[in-house]
C-alpha cells in the first residue's frame, strides 16, 4: 500500500506534491559534478529548469542536453522523463506490482485521480496494461531508431535510441542527437516514421488503446464493426487527431512552401513529409527537424494553436487535449443554432463535461495569458517568441523559436512554474486548492437572467 500520512490533503494534491517532490530531487542530482559533462556543477536554476523540464515532459532547454550533461545525467533525465510521461502514481503503483502488494482505497483513488478516470473499478489492472503497453511500444521504436543511429554512432547509438524512444513516446522532446534536435534527419524516413508513431501513440490515450484493440478483436470474430463499435470518447479522439494532423500539415505546407530557410528547396514529397512531422511534433512533442525561429509567422500561429490543443487525455501528453476543444468546438456550433443539446456521434454530451471543457480551455488560457505578461516584462523579445514559449510550456510542447537559452533568471522561473502548471492541469491545481466544501443542504440563490455577447 501506497503509505500516506493522515492529513487533509486531497488526492490531487498528493499527485501535486508528488511531482513537486521529484522536480526537486532530480534538480538535486543534476546539480552534482557527476551529472554534467564538464565534471563541474551547472548553475542550481539551470538543473532546475532540466529536472522540471523532463519531469513535465516539456523538452525547453536552457543548455544543449547533448553537450551539458554526462551519461550519469542523460541517466537522470531519462528516469525524470518516464515518471513525468507515465505520472508518480504510476510509478509507485508499478513498486507495488512489483512488491505484490495489496492495494488499498487511497491507493485506488490516487490511480483513478492521476488518470482522471471515473470509476475505481479495474484500475489494477488498467495499471499493468499501461505499463506493459508502454514498455513495448518503447522498445519498439528503440529498435526502429537503432537501424539508424548505430550506423550513424556506433554502439552509443544503442543509447540514443532508447533515450529518444522514451522521449518520444512521453511527448518530451527531449534528445541526444544534436544541439539542432532531429534537423540533420529531417528528411530520414525511418526516424520521421517512427518518433511520428510514438508522439502519437503516447499522446492519444491508454483507453484508446484497449478500446481499439478491443474493436479489432470483436472484427476478427466478425462480432462487431469496427469504428461504430468503438466508445464515443475513442472516436472523438481519434477523428479529432486525424483532422487536427491533416489541417495543421496542409497549413503547414502552404505557409511554408516557398520558406527558403524551412522547406522551400525540398521537392513536394519532402515538403509533406517535414510538414507533417511539425504538425505531429506540435501537439506536445517538440522535437524539430527545421528550425523554429525560421518559420514564417502564418505557420507560427498555426503551430500555436495546435501546441495550445495538444493530445489526449490519459496519455502522456499535455494542452487542453482533443476531446475539450471538440467539445467547445459542438458547443459553440449548438448554440449558434440555437440548440439545447451538445451532440456528438449520435450521442448527447453532459453538460457537466461542457462546463469541465470550458473550465478547462479557460484556467489554460489565463496561465498562458499570465506568464506571456510576466515573460513580456523581463524578457527582450519579439511577441511572436514569448507567445510561442509560453504556450509551449504551458502545453508542454518544448518547441522554441530559441529564446530559451537567452533567458534570464527570472524568465527561467516564470517558465519553469508555467511547465509545472500545464503538467499537473490548471483544472487540477484549482479543484487541489479549493478547500471549501459545500453542504449539502445548501440555500439555492435565485436565478435571474443576464445579457451575453
Amino acid at each position: 500500500m501506497i503509505k500516506t500520512p493522515k492529513t487533509n490533503l486531497t488526492t490531487t494534491q498528493y499527485i501535486l506534491c508528488g511531482f513537486f517532490i521529484v522536480i526537486f530531487v532530480g534538480s538535486l542530482l543534476l546539480s552534482l559534478p557527476v551529472s554534467s559533462a564538464s565534471g563541474v556543477s551547472v548553475p542550481y536554476l539551470d538543473a532546475l529548469f532540466m529536472s522540471a523540464t523532463s519531469t513535465c515532459v516539456t523538452g525547453l532547454v536552457t543548455m544543449p542536453t547533448i553537450t551539458t550533461w554526462s551519461l550519469f545525467g542523460q541517466v537522470v533525465i531519462l528516469v525524470l522523463i518516464q515518471i513525468g510521461g507515465l505520472g508518480v502514481i504510476t510509478i509507485l503503483s508499478a513498486l507495488m506490482l512489483s512488491l505484490h502488494k495489496k492495494f488499498g482505497i487511497r491507493d485506488r483513488l490516487l490511480i483513478q485521480d492521476s488518470f482522471n478516470l471515473t470509476s475505481l473499478s479495474g484500475l489494477v489492472r488498467f495499471t499493468k496494461n499501461v505499463l506493459v503497453g508502454t514498455l513495448v511500444i518503447e522498445g519498439v521504436g528503440a529498435l526502429l531508431y537503432m537501424t539508424v543511429f548505430v550506423p550513424d554512432f556506433g554502439a552509443k547509438g544503442i543509447w540514443i535510441s532508447v533515450f529518444n524512444s522514451v522521449s518520444a513516446f512521453c511527448n518530451a522532446g527531449i534528445d541526444i542527437v544534436s544541439e539542432a534536435s532531429l534537423c540533420a534527419y529531417a528528411l530520414d524516413p525511418i526516424v520521421n516514421f517512427t518518433t511520428c508513431m510514438l508522439i502519437i501513440l503516447g499522446g492519444i490515450g491508454y483507453f484508446v488503446w484497449w478500446d481499439v484493440i478491443r474493436v479489432l478483436k470483436n472484427v476478427r470474430q466478425r462480432r462487431a464493426r469496427t469504428f461504430q463499435s468503438l466508445t464515443l470518447h475513442s472516436k472523438i479522439v481519434l477523428c479529432t487527431t486525424l483532422i487536427l494532423i491533416i489541417a495543421g500539415t496542409i497549413g503547414i505546407l502552404a505557409f511554408e512552401y516557398n520558406n527558403p530557410q524551412t522547406i522551400g528547396s525540398y521537392t513536394l514529397a519532402e515538403k509533406i513529409e517535414v510538414s507533417l512531422f511539425q504538425s505531429v511534433t506540435t501537439r506536445t512533442a517538440g522535437f524539430a527537424t527545421i528550425p523554429q525561429e525560421n518559420l514564417t509567422s502564418g505557420a507560427s500561429v498555426l503551430c500555436l494553436f495546435l501546441m495550445f490543443i495538444g493530445g489526449s487525455p490519459t496519455g502522456t501528453a499535455g494542452g487542453i487535449k482533443t476531446v475539450t476543444i471538440a467539445v467547445i468546438t459542438v458547443s459553440i456550433i449548438s448554440t449558434v443554432r440555437n440548440k439545447e443539446e451538445v451532440v456528438l456521434f449520435n450521442r448527447n454530451i453532459a453538460r457537466q463535461a461542457v462546463s469541465k471543457a470550458v473550465a478547462v480551455t479557460g484556467i489554460s488560457f489565463f496561465t498562458m495569458f499570465a506568464s506571456t505578461v510576466m515573460l513580456s516584462a523581463v524578457t527582450d523579445a519579439s511577441a511572436l517568441d514569448i507567445v510561442f514559449e509560453t504556450v509551449s510550456a504551458t502545453a508542454t510542447v518544448g518547441l522554441s523559436r530559441n529564446l530559451t537559452p537567452y533567458l534570464g533568471a527570472v524568465g527561467k522561473i516564470i517558465i519553469i512554474a508555467t511547465m509545472y502548471l500545464g503538467r499537473v492541469g490548471p483544472i487540477s491545481l484549482a479543484i487541489a486548492f479549493n478547500s471549501k466544501k459545500r453542504s449539502p443542504n445548501v440555500i439555492k440563490n435565485p436565478t435571474e437572467d443576464i445579457s451575453i455577447g
